[in-house]
């Protein structure tokens, strides 16, 4: 096979125009946000707004609302209640989160299937990127660009939140304010990633990227630019392969993200395994020919 025909025979078909350009969009606003949660540390607050909208999203599909209008309530409500459980027993934060996320996403699990519909709502749960249509298309679209707007708008905002939430307050910003933006943008951001590779793998999408970059650099302006840049190039690259492989395609795409982050991992020029030990190795070797 030739490369015009290993890039162009996938176009030929609509449904792969619509995945393409679904899959690009969720790696691109996924990737800006995961900057924030790694920074911040909030790798199983993602985990856990991402599998608790499940039964947000199938609530609001019961009674024929945006999707986004039942993942945000869900989302927000995932919140509250770890912030409950957290300050009202002994119970510790990160207990907490596995609790309530688990329980909510078992509950989606038990809405899913009880619910009668036309459609597959397990598509919810485990992706259907192939299967997105038109309208589709436009909303995750229309909520992406909802959630990059706001993350540019202010960025530097949620950066000195992320940062230093003591010096943001004393600014005269409010943390618990951003805090709580970031995490209607989450909801949404998930609201996203799950009508493209569902619930289940939204969380890698939402943390690989910013994790790779996080590996790459140390300034976070160039996060910004490095993580949608790889994200994107591993979404492209996963549904080429899972078109050309016959392998499930939100699956595929998570899997070339993870292979990308495990070579950042090893080979990073300053922070990875191999890297670190080859750089340490020239440094004593320039030391050694000085002297």
């Amino acid at each position: 096979m030739s490369l015009d025909e290993f890039l162009l025979d996938p176009l030929r078909y609509e449904f792969m125009v619509r995945a393409l350009a679904t899959t690009v969009t969720a790696a691109l606003v996924c990737a800006v946000l995961s900057c924030w949660l790694v920074l911040i540390g909030w790798s199983l607050m993602g985990d856990a707004v991402s599998h608790a909208v499940l039964p947000g999203v199938v609530l609001a599909y019961i009674a024929g609302w945006p999707f986004a209008v039942g993942a945000v309530i869900f989302g927000f409500l995932a919140v509250a209640l770890i912030g409950v459980v957290r300050d009202t027993s002994r119970v510790k934060e990160d207990a907490a989160i596995g609790i309530v996320f688990t329980s909510l996403f078992a509950f989606g699990l038990v809405l899913v299937s009880v619910t009668p519909s036309q459609t597959d709502l397990n598509h919810i749960v485990f992706g259907n990127l192939l299967g997105v249509g038109r309208s589709e298309m436009i909303q995750i679209m229309i909520l992406a660009a909802i959630v990059l707007t706001a993350l540019v708008l202010k960025r530097r905002d949620f950066t000195l939140y992320a940062f230093d939430a003591t010096h943001a307050h004393a600014i005269g910003l409010n943390p618990r304010l951003l805090g709580t933006a970031l995490l209607a943008l989450l909801a949404l951001t998930s609201v996203v990633a799950l009508q493209a590779v569902g619930v289940v793998l939204v969380v890698a999408m939402l943390i690989i990227p910013g994790a790779t970059a996080y590996l790459l650099t140390d300034r976070f302006s160039r996060m910004l630019i490095i993580a949608p840049t790889v994200s994107v190039a591993c979404a492209v690259t996963g549904l080429y392969l899972s078109y050309h492989l016959d392998t499930a395609s939100g699956g595929m795409v998570v899997v070339t993200q993870g292979v990308a982050f495990a070579l950042v991992y090893l080979f990073a020029p300053r922070h990875g395994i191999i890297g670190r030990r080859v750089s340490a190795a020239r440094a004593r070797a320039k030391v050694a020919a000085v002297s």
